[in-house]
Formats: structure tokens, C-alpha cells, sequence
């Protein structure tokens, strides 16, 4: 909980803490997750400010009560805390979230760092890599390796033009390059001129399977069904499609890496291997330690 009062406290440290205490209770009981982290970061976002620290807190606008109040109800009723901030964390970037797109979360941070690190691998072999994002959502991966492998061509794709708009305006935001497309990747020609030239596919693709409806009220209200249920009865007719395209797309000892659901692992290595175009296929962990990325390398 943020620090109690006490009798140095300034008018503003006291007012601000006092409102961020009633906030956290309010969110905590409409069981909310990470409840006091939220309550800050809603203050930072009707404060203008990146990073709040109580002990020196800026003055208080006159409407900041009302106004802090009115988002503290909107997260109440489980919207998104992306949704009413306007943005979502994502490795070293800020990334711009807009209702309708997937909204980025901290799972696919490291289907990030796995992409990072093959790309930086090509740049070491001597090359600069070509990397290939499929159902790129608001482009945190695709961004995430053109703003930490300099020199990589990256290409996104994704179903929806307002995801590929989003992935846009995110690398222009981050002063990065990229070349994003609509298309499905279903198509059996995506990418055509590209055929055998990636060296890196990574994609983190839609795979709940129809019975299997998210828990979360933010997740399952929210976020756009096309980029939430992979089809088939086991949700994985989607990434089969993904997994198609990167043994076209991919150079011999290209890189795949793909997220899934931790129930998925065995399935999606079992499809992975069948393809016989792929070496070394394992499974990876996130950063809460579940089996949910497969990871590949095409013979």
C-alpha cells in the first residue's frame, strides 16, 4: 500500500496518497489484478507523468479528484487499463493500444527476446536478417527486434488493417522502420517472393480453442475474437497455417518461434515435427515458467 500519512506530509503527498489508498480498496474489491499498481498507474496517466514518487509529488490540478475518479470506475468495470491509458509496456517500448487490437502482454516478452536473439545471431554471421512477423496485433514484437537489431528488415503481417495501421504508427512512434501488410495468413501464397529467404518467423497467433473462453473479464470482453481463437476444435487451425508458411518462408537454419497455450505444447511440437522441415523443435517457458512458445530451426 502506498506509505501512510504522516504529520510532514505536504498537502498534496497526503491528498494523493489518501485518493490512490480508497482507489486500491475500490479496485481490490472488484477484484481487479495488481489493484495498487493500477491505482498508480491511473494517477500517472491523469497527472501527464510517466513515474510518480509520492514523496515528491507535482501539484494537483483542481479537477484531478473528479477526473481520477471517473478512470478509477472505468477500471472497476474491468476495462483494460490499456484501453484507458492508451498504452501498453512492452520490453523497452511504450506502445500505442487502441480497443479492436490485441492488447500486448508481458507472455510475449520473451517470444521477443527469443526473436531479438536470432536476429542478432544473423547480424553476427555477417548478414542483415530478415525477419517476418505474423499476426503481428499491435507490433510488439515486430518492433520490439526493429528497435534492438539494427540493420534487420522486418516485415508484418496480420488479418486486420487496424492492427496493421497500429504496428505502423507504433514503429514510427519508435523511430523504427518496418514493412507491415494485410493478409491472412492462411493464404497459401503469402509472402510468395520471399519464399526460402527469412531468417527469422516468429508469431504469436490466435489459439484459445472455441470451448475453452478466456477467465479474464478484460481479456474475454475485450480483446477482438479473431486474434483470441485459433479454430478447429482444439484452437490450432491458425498457427497450423503459421507453421506451414514458415517452412515455405524460412532459409535452411531459419529460425521459428511461435506462441501457444501451455495445454497446446505437445500438440503444436508434434505438428512442427510432422512438417519434416524442421530440426531442434522444443518448447520454451515464459516469464512465468509455463510451456508456451515452440521454437525451430528449418533443415
Amino acid at each position: 500500500m502506498p506509505p501512510s500519512e504522516d504529520r510532514s506530509a505536504t498537502p498534496e503527498q497526503s491528498v494523493l496518497r489518501h485518493l490512490i489508498r480508497a482507489a486500491t480498496a475500490i479496485l481490490t474489491e472488484a477484484q481487479v489484478p495488481s489493484a495498487e499498481s493500477d491505482a498508480i498507474s491511473l494517477a500517472e496517466h491523469v497527472l501527464g507523468i510517466d513515474r510518480l514518487v509520492l514523496v515528491m509529488p507535482p501539484p494537483l490540478p483542481e479537477e484531478f479528484t473528479a477526473d481520477y475518479a471517473a478512470v478509477v470506475e472505468r477500471r472497476r468495470r474491468r476495462e483494460p487499463l490499456q484501453h484507458i491509458t492508451g498504452r501498453a509496456h512492452f520490453r523497452h517500448l511504450a506502445l500505442q493500444v487502441r480497443p479492436g487490437v490485441f492488447i500486448p502482454r508481458p507472455e510475449t516478452e520473451v517470444v521477443a527476446e527469443h526473436a531479438v536473439s536470432a536476429a542478432h545471431a544473423v547480424r553476427r554471421a555477417g548478414r542483415d536478417p530478415l525477419v517476418v512477423d505474423l499476426c503481428c496485433g499491435a507490433g510488439p514484437i515486430a518492433v520490439s527486434v526493429a528497435s534492438e537489431v539494427p540493420g534487420s528488415s522486418v516485415l508484418a503481417v496480420d488479418a486486420e488493417g487496424a492492427a496493421v495501421d497500429l504496428t505502423l504508427a507504433n514503429a514510427a512512434a519508435a523511430r523504427v522502420r518496418i514493412r507491415a501488410m494485410v493478409a491472412d495468413v492462411r493464404q497459401e501464397d503469402l509472402l510468395a517472393d520471399h519464399e526460402g529467404q527469412v531468417d527469422v518467423l516468429v508469431a504469436n497467433p490466435p489459439y484459445i480453442p472455441p470451448d475453452a473462453v478466456p477467465q479474464q473479464r478484460e481479456v474475454r470482453e475485450h480483446d477482438p475474437d479473431l486474434a483470441l481463437y485459433g479454430g478447429g476444435p482444439d484452437g490450432l487451425d491458425i498457427p497450423r497455417a503459421v507453421i506451414r508458411a514458415a517452412a515455405r518462408l524460412l532459409r535452411p537454419s531459419g529460425v521459428f518461434i511461435m506462441e501457444h497455450a501451455e495445454v497446446q505444447a505437445g500438440a503444436v511440437r508434434e505438428v512442427v515435427s510432422d512438417t519434416g522441415g524442421f530440426t531442434e523443435v522444443s518448447t520454451a517457458e515464459d516469464l512465468s515458467g509455463r510451456a508456451r512458445m515452440v521454437l525451430a530451426r528449418r533443415r
